[in-house]
């Protein structure tokens, strides 16, 4: 498939499954009997948006027709999307930005390796468009894994999330937690869609991952998050973070993600322990390393 092909492909299987979740009775109209395909019918929403129910059907036949922005409008509305499908909606529809004009994974200078190696008593990592982890620093060696040891085809958060027992049983409520992941990361799926890497990864994630594989046909999105999440640490226990992502100003496709423990639960204070024993043991990379030069993408 081309990459036009897959947009088409993810933009038919948007459209369908944010129709099938509808009611008639949502959009207003009257259920009627004998009703045998869930949600609204393809007509209803053509009608609803005051376009042609054929041209309807070929969008969602996958057939290459154009759009404007004011039936992409209409249809969010009868569609009733929220602000982040919205935006999922115009990149599939309207192709913005174009795919693969980056590189697979992106450079990290080393000025913002120092201020995240700088970081003693907050988390932090860098990643590319596609989730790969680019950079981080020793906090995040001790709280998470040492990164450094992932294969670099494998050192990417979603793959980590749905294949990595240590980051499953660091999450509390992983179940949840891993279909947030997915659902944020199904945002610059669309965002790219046709990007090969992006496919691949996806490919990868379905054949390994039963939950990945059931949870991906859903088209759920959302937007990049903050918050305060549990983790149970094997060795430091339970500890609350907040966690903060940033987009990097001279290049907004890399995000620096944050993780400061509180107060609550003694957080702060096992968190400081567990970095301080990582540190002490003289954790190093392969090359005979120190930790901070480790960390170096």
């Amino acid at each position: 498939m081309t990459p036009d092909d897959i947009r088409r492909q993810e933009l038919s299987n948007f459209l369908r499954t944010r129709r099938e979740r509808l009611s008639p009775t949502d959009a207003g109209l009257h259920p009627g009997p004998r009703r045998r395909t869930p949600g609204l019918r393809r007509e209803e929403v053509a009608q609803l948006a005051g376009i042609s129910a054929t041209w309807y059907t070929w969008l969602e036949q996958k057939r290459p027709v154009k759009v404007s922005v004011n039936v992409l409008n209409n249809l969010a509305r009868v569609l009733k999307l929220n602000a982040i499908e919205k935006i999922q909606l115009f990149h599939l529809a309207l192709r913005q930005p174009a795919v693969d004009r980056l590189p697979h994974r992106p450079e990290i200078s080393p000025l913002i390796q120092r201020m995240l190696d700088q970081m003693e008593t907050i988390a932090g990592f860098i990643m590319g468009p596609r989730w790969d982890v680019l950079a981080w620093n020793r906090a995040a060696r001790a709280f998470f894994f040492d990164f450094a040891a992932v294969p670099a085809d494998e050192r990417n958060l979603v793959w980590l999330t749905f294949t990595s027992p240590a980051l499953n049983s660091l999450m509390v409520d992983w179940p949840t937690r891993a279909q947030d992941v997915l659902a944020r990361f199904r945002g610059d799926y669309g965002r790219h869609a046709g990007d090969a890497h992006f496919v691949q990864l996806v490919d990868r994630l379905k054949a390994v991952s039963p939950e990945f594989a059931r949870w991906w046909p859903r088209h759920d999105v959302r937007p990049q998050s903050e918050g305060r999440k549990q983790y149970a640490h094997p060795t430091a226990g339970r500890m609350l973070a907040e966690h903060f992502t940033f987009s990097m100003t001279d290049n907004p496709e890399l995000r620096l993600t944050l993780f400061a423990p509180v107060a609550e639960a003694d957080s702060i204070a096992r968190f400081r322990r567990l970095v301080d024993s990582f540190e002490a043991h003289g954790h190093r990379d392969g090359n005979g390393r120190g930790a901070r030069a480790a960390s170096r993408v």
